[in-house]
């Protein structure tokens, strides 16, 4: 599903002595099932920006469209309800909002609430759960039994029965171990690719950004700064650096490796996987750097 963000802007406590402009002149097209991270320091507006793609919040200037849903500033969308449908965010510490006595209920709730019959609803929560890694002897368990990872596996699956079209990211690896994180983010590259899902991740992670995304765009003080391919962004390093972030450390190991042995790379290297290829490469022609 594609998302056409044009001259967006939004205004914390409108028309009071407190106004605040969260975000300003914001254009964006991000397409039908891409991955798209979106990056920026803190108070940059990644939060007030994914708030927008489902209707939590409302534009004060100009629009947003995702599908054939179109929120305009100062105008009610009568299919707010279609919109929360076809895009699902899992927010940070998503296992925070757990509620119910079971986690079949409790994964059930959302499409419940969207007027799914219950035998569906439990056919989509057997599903969801299979898809985040769990069995089906869950389904019975308390969720306030479990591990915090699978705490969290069991909030994600809730998003997931929904069957969105767009899966919104909000920092979704805050407070797990590497192991967790990684576990995690190549679990939802999973479910991009087998789902055909257009997918937003907002990180902190530049490691996350370079690995899974499509595109990055990174927000600056409240509008886009720059927006381009993974490579294409953490090649400008120390552009990067002006606006407050960090590149990649396998940039950062390339750059320094480059400086010491006097060598030039011709790409910048995302991955681990891209840095041992490159180094294996210039090793194979025998360069005088690693002699």
């Amino acid at each position: 599903m594609q998302i056409t963000i044009k001259d967006l802007e939004h205004r914390y406590q409108l028309n009071t002595p407190f106004e605040r402009v969260a975000l300003f002149d914001v254009d964006m097209l991000i397409p039908e099932n891409s991955y798209t991270a979106i990056i920026g320091h803190t108070g940059s507006g990644k939060s007030t920006l994914l708030q927008h793609l489902n209707g939590l919040l409302r534009p004060t200037n100009g629009s947003i469209q995702v599908g054939d849903i179109t929120l305009h500033a100062n105008k009610k969308e009568k299919n707010i309800k279609a919109l929360r449908k076809k895009v699902g965010i899992v927010f940070q510490f998503p296992e925070h909002q757990l509620f119910d006595e079971t986690v079949e209920k409790d994964v059930c709730f959302g499409p419940l609430n969207f007027g799914v019959p219950e035998e569906e609803a439990k056919r989509r929560a057997r599903e969801a759960l299979k898809l985040v890694g769990l069995p089906d002897r869950y389904l019975e368990s308390s969720p306030f039994d479990l591990s915090g990872g699978q705490m969290r596996r069991v909030a994600i699956a809730g998003v997931l029965a929904m069957q969105p079209e767009v899966l919104v990211l909000d920092e979704p690896t805050a407070g797990l171990d590497p192991r967790g994180r990684k576990e995690i983010m190549d679990l939802f590259y999973k479910l991009h690719k087998e789902q055909n899902l257009t997918t937003i991740l907002v990180t902190h992670s530049m490691e996350d950004a370079a690995k899974y995304a499509d595109s990055v765009v990174v927000m600056n003080k409240g509008t886009v700064g720059l927006k381009g391919t993974p490579r294409e962004i953490f090649s400008q390093a120390e552009e990067i650096k002006k606006l407050g972030l960090d590149v990649p450390e396998t940039v950062l190991f390339m750059k320094e490796l480059g400086s010491r042995l006097n060598l030039e790379f011709s790409e910048v290297c995302l991955t681990v996987e891209e840095v041992a290829e490159a180094i294996s490469s210039r090793l194979k022609k025998g360069d005088e750097g690693f002699e």
